[in-house]
This record gives C-alpha cells, structure tokens and sequence, in this order.
C-alpha cells in the first residue's frame, strides 16, 4: 500500500560546511575515525554536525588508500558578522578533527570541496597538536602539516574550504508497526545517500524536536503533539493520526537546495511502499528556523 503525502513543507536552513576526505592504512580504522567523527549531531545545542557522504576506493583518495568523505556542518549566526560564525566553525571542527581523527593510528585528512567560499587555516587548532615540531611540506601535490605523534605523523592539509549548504530539510513517515519504522527507514536511507553531495545526520531520528520549549537551557524539546504515548493526555491537541504509533524523522543537510530535494524525494519514495507506512510528513514551523520551504507535492511533479 502506498503511503499518502501530506500536503505540507519541510523547513530548511542556510548553513557552513566543509567537506573532506580521512584516509587510513586500515579498514577498521577507517571506519572507526568516520564514524566517531561523525556521530553526535548536535547542531541544535550550537555545536556541529557530520555525516558520512560516502565510501572511497584507493584510486578516489589523495594518498593511495581507503577513505571517506566526511561533511561537517555548523549554523549561521544572521544577527552578526558572518565571520563570527566561521570563527566558530572553525573551533567546532577542530575538536572533531582532533578528537576523532588526528587520534586515530595511520590516518590523514584532505580537504574535498570543489569550489570553496573561503579557506579555514588547519595549523593553529590542529597543527599545533605538535607542539611547535610540527611542519608543513608538499604531498600528493597539495600543502600538508605534519604532525608527529607517538604512534606516526598524522597529515592534514593546510586548508580546508568550506561552503554554504542547506541544513535541516526532513520528512516524517508515520508508521503503524516498528517493522515499518526500520525497513522504511533503511530503504529511504538507503537511497538518500545515492544523491551526491547529501549527509543524514541522525540517520532515522526517534526525536523530533520543536523551537518551543518549556525549558530554553535544554534547547529544542520534544515535538509532543506528534507523540502517540501522549494521544490519550492530550486530547484534541494530539496530531497523531488514527492508526499511526511511531514517528520517525529523516534529516537531510545537502550542498545545494537541488541535491536536498532530490535526496527527500528518493527517500519519500522508498519508505512510500513499505507496508505499514500510513502517510509522510514534514517538519514545519511557520519560518521560524529557515527560509528554505520544501513542498513535498512539488517532489513528485
């Protein structure tokens, strides 16, 4: 049975993003960098987020061996100088660069965006990890430091581009068994991350959240007319549909507006035809977050 699609939008934001590829001797460690680097998205509390783009053959990467592109993401502060959001960027990458990757035995980092809307300098919140004996040399034709550390060096490219991106578009599949929340969420995931240039950054989300809040410290809270354990206490302020008891959210941060349309079309379409989808959503709230509007109608021309 095909799931019906809601007459609605998904609200997107402009947002900072680099986008890069780690390298490592072995597959375990590969992995284990990509994902650790990756795993917390955080950009509601203020911080950044990742996600994997994509998987890497020896021939696709700089140095010869496995890799991945990794895009890392931060918010735009519209109320200040857009250099102050960079400058924060900067720092909040630095972490997950240091904490997640430069630790990480055999490994390097390169930058990967083809064509930057400016430059992030690597040597003085990672560089100087060495403790001024790093230095700077060429290597596969591009500018590295290197850092020395107990186990190896680790390179990292002297600068990394960043870009402006499309961060937060969604869709909601409301589903009537958690059989239905995991196979549609593994066949739209699935598809998203066929589109170039897309990252999911919570994968199939169990959360979403809403601006409003009772508790401003915590940041976004829980979206709780949207909740089917709450459907009895609220009454008629409950939005959950008849038949529906679970409400997963994918979120999509892309490159371009194009790429994130076309990534919520291919997953929309996937979770569509699982049994036990009943209808697809999106979150919404009045501008609040973003002026990016995407009508999910208008996917399905």
């Amino acid at each position: 049975m095909k799931a019906r699609i809601e007459d609605t939008y998904a609200e997107a934001f402009d947002g900072l993003y680099s986008r890069v590829i780690v390298t490592a001797d072995h597959q375990e460690v590969l992995e284990r960098a990509a994902e650790d680097a990756t795993a917390t998205p955080s950009i509601v509390i203020g911080r950044t987020e990742g996600g994997i783009e994509k998987w890497l053959d020896k021939q696709e990467t700089p140095d010869g061996r496995k890799g991945a592109i990794l895009q890392f993401w931060g918010g735009i502060d519209e109320s200040k100088p857009l250099e102050e959001s960079v400058k924060k960027f900067e720092k909040e990458l630095s972490y997950r660069i240091r904490q997640d990757i430069l630790v990480k035995p055999f490994t390097a980092l390169f930058d990967a965006l083809p064509k930057p809307g400016g430059k992030i300098g690597m040597m003085e919140r990672v560089g100087h990890c060495g403790d001024g004996f790093e230095w700077e040399e060429k290597r596969y034709g591009r500018n590295m430091i290197v850092i020395p550390l107990m186990v190896s060096n680790f390179l990292i490219e002297r600068e990394l581009g960043y870009a402006w991106g499309v961060m937060g578009a969604n869709f909601w599949f409301m589903c009537r068994t958690k059989q239905a929340v995991m196979e549609a969420g593994r066949k739209a995931l699935d598809a998203i991350h066929q589109v170039p240039g897309v990252i999911t950054p919570f994968d199939v989300c169990s959360a979403g959240s809403k601006p409003e809040t009772k508790f401003p410290s915590i940041g976004p809270t829980t979206n709780h007319p949207y909740c089917s354990t709450l459907k009895e206490r609220l009454g008629e302020e409950s939005k959950v549909p008849e038949d529906v008891h679970y409400i997963p959210e994918i979120v999509i941060n892309g490159s371009s507006i194009e790429a994130v349309k076309e990534a919520m079309r291919v997953g929309i379409e996937s979770a569509c035809n699982v049994d036990g989808v009943v209808k697809i959503s999106a979150g919404n709230y009045g501008g609040k977050l973003g002026r990016h509007r995407i009508y999910l109608q208008e996917l399905f021309p």
